[in-house]
């Protein structure tokens, strides 16, 4: 397995697009060069916030082979989109991902069993994806709460851990306790959590979290770097920024991700905000005067951490 896991901050990438619907690759290049200018750890390409529901496979390969490529080795990336249903779809999805050369493939949690199955029929689906895949190449899981949000179990977590195939797990569970038995669960193996949740992080981070993989690291990711740097030996200044940073990600219940690429307009990043999974119409001046606050304040909290 090819993936060299670090702690850090791996934001979980928004895609651009041109006036006619098109991926703009060359705004995305851009994009690509601020994350890493703001300190990030890895990318995660293809996702939710990629919109990967909204892609064509094709759109999706093309997504996650440009952003390795552009990176150049200075990060690892990783990508999922495999949304069908169909086992034999899913193959066929993962296996074109992986042929991209990224570092690591995320498998979605919801797609390897219905709803109302069991964890019994998840790991039987999981045995049979596996066998479909390179062993070269390694695994994570994300918990992505589309179509619906299934969890993994942490015994389940230790089973896949044990195989050694699998490295990451973005958990959205939101949960200290939960994420607190499966670290228990993975612990002595390779398998790495990336907390999604900011209110929960910090106190995450001092129990073993290896790291955040959310939304807001499309916002102001400079600051979660601080946090992840001087959280543990400055707990002070970790807890006056968790404060802040805790406040600033209820902007996620905002039109995300419109309000994330109309941050990135402000950054000079991104040209327009235009979606496919929701409509921008729907941004009204006020949400971008809440956004454009959001901007002001961030900026005001990296210059005193400069200082």
């Amino acid at each position: 397995m090819n993936m060299k896991i670090s702690t850090g901050v791996w934001p979980t990438m928004v895609t651009p697009f041109t006036e006619d619907n098109k991926i703009d690759y060359k705004v995305l290049e851009k994009a690509i060069e601020w994350y890493i200018r703001k300190g990030v750890d890895g990318l995660f390409a293809v996702c939710q916030s990629s919109e990967m529901f909204y892609l064509s496979l094709e759109e999706r390969v093309e997504l996650a082979a440009f952003v390795k490529e552009k990176t150049a080795g200075r990060v690892p990336v990783i990508a999922s989109g495999h949304i069908s249903d169909s086992f034999e779809d899913q193959v066929e999805e993962l296996q074109a991902i992986a042929a991209t050369g990224i570092d690591a493939l995320v498998l979605i949690t919801n797609r390897l069993a219905r709803e109302e199955e069991s964890d019994e029929v998840w790991l039987a689906n999981l045995e049979k994806l596996m066998a479909e895949l390179p062993e070269s190449i390694s695994l994570g899981f994300y918990e992505c709460p589309y179509p619906y949000k299934r969890l993994i179990s942490p015994s389940l977590l230790k089973w896949c851990a044990e195989t050694e195939r699998f490295l990451f797990l973005k958990d959205t569970s939101c949960d200290i306790a939960n994420m607190t038995e499966k670290m228990h669960a993975v612990q002595g193996t390779g398998l790495n959590l990336y907390n999604a949740n900011t209110a929960t992080l910090l106190k995450t981070l001092k129990l073993g979290v290896t790291g955040y993989s959310g939304v807001m690291a499309n916002f102001h990711p400079e600051l979660y770097v601080k946090l992840m740097l001087d959280g543990l030996d400055q707990p002070r200044e970790a807890e006056q920024l968790i404060n802040f940073l805790s406040l600033a990600s209820l902007i996620e219940k905002q039109l995300y991700p419109v309000n994330a690429k109309y941050y990135l307009m402000l950054e000079g990043v991104f040209d327009n905000y235009n979606c496919r999974s929701k409509n921008a119409d729907e941004f009204t001046p006020t949400n971008r005067l809440e956004v454009e606050q959001l901007h002001r304040l961030t900026e005001t909290y990296t210059r005193s951490y400069a200082k």
